[in-house]
């Protein structure tokens, strides 16, 4: 997608981050890096097929480096790339919002329902 394809530079970030696993994964994956099991673990309640699927779109698009060990049993490492840093840092302000209105936000999810 060309950049005259995008509306505005949200567009674009979204382009990146769409969906509802791939700002959770990066959200893990900020503070250190993590093996397969362990980020599966921290990002909840997402399949096995859907997480590697989001993670390899990551890779591809530059965002996430995964690391084989090549080791027996396998061994893979996630991390950021400096360019899926730069990504982090912007998401990290959206995360304190929700951390700031998590119960009004608890209260407009349960509303839906």
């Amino acid at each position: 997608m060309a950049t005259s394809n995008f509306v505005c530079g949200l567009d674009a970030s979204l382009a990146v981050i769409g969906g509802k696993w791939k700002p959770l994964i990066l959200f893990h994956l900020a503070y250190e890096a993590r093996r397969y099991g362990d980020l599966r673990r921290a990002v909840g309640n997402v399949s096995d097929k859907m997480l590697i699927q989001q993670l390899k779109e990551l890779e591809a698009d530059g965002i996430v480096d995964r690391h084989d060990f090549k080791e027996i049993p396998p061994k893979v490492e996630y991390s950021l790339t400096p360019f899926g840093e730069t990504l982090a840092e912007a998401l990290k302000p959206l995360c304190a919002w929700g951390t700031q209105h998590m119960t009004e936000v608890g209260k407009l999810m349960s509303r839906r329902t």
